[in-house]
């Protein structure tokens, strides 16, 4: 094995990654098998989850995926979750925190019940998760090669930008905050964590904007880097934050937006005469 394979390996390593049938979950699962791990993919749908561990396993990697149904919206179903894991393996190096909803609305009319439903999702659920995970991260981890879990956070939880989706901006600020609040206490703990803050990505929630190739680059003329990411971006940065490359970053919110969180428009003083 080479350096450079060595350093970015995940090679034997077990991951779990919620909501990952498609989008930017789908995409780090893929890097993951790509890279030898063993991948527990699992999301409300069930069967879709099935068959993108059947297409992960036909393209003849080092890894291996498994698919199955698991819903972090609620505790029972976050407990539901636990047992599926804990009945295929008592270890766990990897747990990605990607499942996420979001809700559109006008400030005028946003719906109250709006807020919990996406909240528990993408909040409370992964906090939940992550603390039933524990036992089994801990198993994993060590001194040298500590267990690594990685939330999706978002730009929009960097950014004060709302689009109409309020609880989903809120939630995503609160990943960022409760991601450096948990890689402190879990530091001691042989466990990293970490964040992703995505900007545009192809993925069924934001198949309203970038469905279609006319529509992504719409969207990408609007990013510094002019162009949305692409499943690339998203597998450099899982291999980087699950392998040895990694082993000495937590409580980072990594941007992953072509420079939209610095994107702000503002100028003081410049063209003043």
């Amino acid at each position: 094995m080479s350096y450079l394979e060595d350093l970015f390996s995940v090679s034997g390593k077990t991951a779990l990654i919620t909501g990952a049938a498609s989008g930017i979950g789908r995409m780090a699962a893929t890097a993951l098998v790509q890279g030898g791990a063993h991948v527990m993919i699992a999301s409300r749908r069930a069967a879709e989850c099935e068959k993108v561990a059947e297409e992960l396993n036909a393209m003849g990697a080092s890894g291996t995926a498994e698919g199955f149904g698991g819903d972090v919206g609620s505790e029972a179903g976050v407990m539901e979750l636990v047992e599926a894991v804990k009945a295929r393996t008592d270890s766990l190096h990897i747990l990605i925190n990607n499942a996420g909803l979001s809700w559109g609305d006008s400030l005028d009319s946003f719906p109250y019940h709006a807020w919990a439903r996406v909240m528990n999702v993408n909040v409370t659920g992964l906090f939940h998760l992550t603390r039933e995970m524990l036992p089994l991260l801990e198993k994993a981890a060590s001194h040298e090669d500590p267990a690594r879990v990685i939330n999706l956070g978002s730009v929009m939880g960097t950014q004060p930008i709302a689009d109409g989706a309020y609880s989903y901006t809120a939630s995503k600020a609160a990943v960022h905050h409760l991601t450096r609040t948990l890689a402190g206490e879990l530091a001691g703990r042989w466990i990293t964590v970490n964040a992703f803050a995505p900007g545009p990505f192809q993925s069924r929630m934001t198949a309203f904007a970038t469905g279609t190739d006319e529509k992504a680059a719409k969207v990408g003329s609007r990013v510094p880097l002019a162009r949305i990411g692409n499943p690339d971006d998203i597998a450099g940065a899982t291999l980087y934050l699950c392998s040895r490359a990694g082993s000495y970053t937590t409580g980072a919110i990594l941007p992953m937006d072509g420079g939209q969180s610095v994107q702000h428009g503002m100028s003081l003083f410049k063209d003043v005469d």
